[in-house]
């Protein structure tokens, strides 16, 4: 029997502590104090895809079988330490449906990092991504980390698939976005591909300060100019099955949208 994947309606929630850490960085906090960072990430992609499923299993660990579509824009939270700093994922979950583009767009300004999301089983979902990229581009700051995100891969094993993963790598590659298959319903590389985002969206905000600071003690004559560093990123890469592996594009070192 199949199981119901469409969209929940939730409203903001917040997740408390994690048992488990992603990696040594990582570390679970309640939702109480105060934050060094706020990171605004918009998750984007056609109806019934599972975006408010992803969210919810990220922000609270649930999933409900009963879900219905986002209306509009909601948004959840979760609060970790990254790096030593208290950072707050403040995630925006839009509506797929064309009626409310036009005003989900507006809350694509101000985000740091942006979760686009299809439906491994599918293909039409996936084949509509390059217009929420386009929308996207259109709308962000140009240094927006994105994460293409393949949502329901514990279906790939009933032999469900109907967008293959060279196929959505391949597009990655294009695009120069960050890449994961994911289950919403199992919970497999969820937290995996939001703490990726939340990572690289940290390394861009710190390289912006950098690049700040090493500008203002330049315009005041702190260190000689010749001794500016700028510095870029272009690291590109791939989250699949539990690895992250280079993408060609990382290797010819294209830059990718989440680069400055």
């Amino acid at each position: 029997m199949k199981m119901r994947r469409e969209e929940e309606e939730e409203g903001e929630g917040e997740r408390g502590g994690e048992e488990e850490e992603e990696g040594d960085q990582w570390e679970g906090e309640k939702e109480t104090g105060e934050v060094d960072y706020v990171f605004k990430i918009v998750v984007a992609g056609d109806s019934a895809v599972g975006k408010t499923q992803l969210l919810g299993r990220f922000a609270k660990d649930q999933f409900f079988f009963d879900s219905k579509s986002t209306i509009g824009v909601e948004f959840q939270t979760r609060t970790l330490t990254l790096h030593r700093k208290r950072v707050k994922a403040q995630i925006w979950d839009t509506a797929g449906q064309e009626r409310y583009r036009a005003v989900t767009s507006a809350y694509y300004r101000g985000a740091l990092g942006a979760m686009l999301v299809y439906d491994i089983t599918k293909r039409a979902t996936f084949e509509h991504v390059a217009r929420w990229v386009d929308e996207l581009r259109g709308h962000a700051d140009s240094s927006i980390v994105v994460m293409l995100v393949g949502n329901k891969a514990d279906l790939a094993a009933a032999g469900q698939r109907a967008v293959p993963t060279e196929d959505a790598v391949a597009f990655a590659e294009e695009q120069g976005l960050f890449f994961s298959e994911a289950s919403a319903l199992s919970g497999e590389n969820v937290d995996r591909a939001f703490l990726r985002l939340l990572e690289e969206i940290f390394a861009v905000v710190s390289r912006k300060a950098l690049e700040l600071d090493v500008a203002r003690r330049v315009m005041s004559g702190g260190i000689n100019g010749d001794a500016a560093v700028v510095l870029r990123g272009t690291k590109v890469a791939v989250l699949s099955e539990a690895s992250v592996m280079e993408t060609s594009a990382m290797k010819r070192g294209t830059q990718c949208a989440c680069s400055l």
